[in-house]
């Protein structure tokens, strides 16, 4: 074009008496189309001016749209491609280990990831599209970018050095990535997610080391918060040979007395640890009193767990029914273990699809008053709500606690966030889905140190902080220092329960404690650098 140009430039000059060298037509075209028009040499013809503006408007549409879009296309466009897959990766660093492959991002696996930060351990999120990907490093996780059924997928993100392998996809595509991943190595462990029972063993074949149903265990623990049933003390985790066990005191004897009047630990031999109050936790304290709302919390051997039981597994709290408001996954399962535990119970189900041919399912709305009452609402003792719905849950405590100031509420939250919600809005204890499965997963870590029994409640082991040595735990002050109550001392490879408050601690002892998050960071904060 710049050569048709100066070609024409020249002839229109001749035809109107100028005479320019082939040169300065290329010249006069070059400051036309770049529109810098030194003006030095002008057409004195209406011909001249005409080809003017056509070399003009050319120049300008060349300048302002072709030249920026080829650019783009073929030199800010690449780099910009660049750049983004920089931002997801394919493969680690050498040298990674012990680091936590997650296949999926998640409530659950976010929660996890939140856990995995809290106590440095690295961890990689894989995910097979790119836009995802980009996302996830938009929100500070750590990506890289693969296909899930390609073994060299796995070699590049280090697998045979990684600590766990977490897949919480579909059971098909997790029974891929297992299957998958054991190609490569036969020894990291590997948890995995189900959501149908007919898929446990399929995972296993595969060679997942757990198989987790997410959906059994939160209806385990919701059956196990009722005051239904009996007063027997259930297990929620051990710790070495150090068992963890929560019980429900309504109906026994121990109702109005404080912990020290109680003689618990005289009688069993049990630590009380702490109980929950209305969801609240509270550190176990001799002048606590024991209310019908309480669910003391207690560590100790089994032997000394038979011996509570044998005291107190007599008392029964209420023969009514609970009421389960969900007839789903996780309400089916809560029955199931209200069934175990011999406890009675009516679930309340709008999905005709989801009511087998069963008198104790009954179906209709929950936020209807007739159904519940149907249900038995009215002299209920628990109703456990497990919708999958947070804002449905939220309007179901509050409709029951308005119903029944004295019921016992408990609701199951499917993100961390909205379980003080759910506790403003009158329930007495919440378990989140995220939190749930995020605990168990982190607590199947080849770890030794921690264990998280219950929301925001850990036990742990650490040695004895030297400016304990020699003092006895009566004089040590943990408790009222930290809130954490030692519950077990360790001495080589024996444990030991019966704890004598007066007696000096060894140089050579582990402790065992427990306490919330809170006291945990505070004994740390003491203790941690000695």
């Amino acid at each position: 074009m710049i050569t048709i140009y100066s070609i024409l430039f020249h002839y229109i000059m001749a035809s109107e008496g100028q005479d320019f060298s082939w040169v300065t037509g290329f010249y006069w075209t070059l400051t036309v189309m770049s529109t810098l028009g030194f003006g030095d040499i002008t057409f004195h013809t209406d011909l001249g001016r005409i080809f003017s503006i056509a070399v003009l408007l050319s120049g300008v549409f060349f300048l302002l749209i072709l030249l920026p879009f080829t650019f783009i296309q073929f030199f800010y466009a690449p780099w910009m491609a660049a750049q983004t897959a920089a931002r997801a990766p394919r493969k680690l660093p050498e040298g990674t280990t012990g680091h936590v492959i997650i296949t999926y991002y998640g409530p659950v696996t976010s929660y996890l990831i939140k856990k995995l930060k809290q106590y440095n351990y690295s961890y990689v999120v894989l995910c097979p599209d790119l836009e995802e990907a980009l996302k996830l490093s938009d929100m500070d996780v750590i990506v890289v970018l693969g296909e899930l059924d390609d073994p060299e997928t796995y070699r590049k993100i280090r697998i045979e050095s990684a600590a766990m392998v977490v897949t919480t996809r579909s059971d098909i595509v997790n029974t891929n990535v297992v299957s998958t991943i054991r190609l490569i190595s036969e020894t990291v462990p590997i948890i995995s997610t189900v959501t149908d029972p007919a898929s446990i063993d399929i995972l296993e074949l595969a060679g997942s080391t757990h198989v987790l149903r997410l959906d059994e265990m939160m209806g385990q623990f919701l059956a196990r918060r009722t005051t239904g049933g009996d007063a027997m003390a259930h297990r929620i985790g051990q710790f070495d040979s150090l068992l963890i066990a929560e019980a429900n005191v309504a109906g026994t004897p121990l109702i109005g007395k404080t912990l020290k009047e109680s003689k618990l630990r005289e009688m069993t031999g049990l630590t009380i640890s702490g109980a929950w109050e209305r969801g609240q936790f509270k550190t176990a304290r001799p002048e606590m009193e024991i209310t019908p709302h309480t669910v003391l919390l207690m560590a100790g051997s089994e032997h000394e767990l038979k011996k509570y039981d044998e005291l107190f597994c007599i008392y029964h709290t209420s023969q009514e029914p609970v009421v389960i408001i969900g007839g789903g996954k996780v309400g089916t399962a809560t029955s199931r273990a209200l069934e175990k535990r011999g406890i009675k119970y009516r679930v309340v189900e709008r999905a005709p699809e989801l009511i087998p041919d069963d008198d104790r399912f009954i179906m209709g709305n929950a936020a209807d008053l007739e159904v519940l009452e149907k249900a038995g609402i009215m002299k209920a003792p628990t109703t456990i709500i497990t919708t999958h719905d947070d804002d449905t849950n939220i309007y179901l405590v509050i409709y029951c606690r308005r119903l029944r100031p004295d019921i016992q509420i408990i609701s199951r939250a499917t993100l961390e966030r909205n379980v003080t919600t759910l506790h403003r809005a009158g329930a007495d204890f919440v378990m989140s889905y995220e939190s749930m499965g995020a605990n168990t997963m982190f607590n199947l870590l080849d770890r030794s140190d921690i264990l998280m029994v219950t929301e925001g409640l850990d036990v742990f082991k650490v040695k004895l902080p030297s400016s304990l040595v020699g003092k006895s735990l009566a004089e040590s002050g943990i408790r009222s220092k930290t809130g954490c109550s030692v519950v077990a001392l360790v001495s080589g490879e024996r444990t030991q329960f019966d704890l004598d408050p007066n007696k000096p601690l060894k140089a050579d002892a582990e402790i065992i404690l427990i306490g919330s998050m809170e006291a945990e960071n505070r004994f740390f904060e003491i203790y941690g650098h000695e």
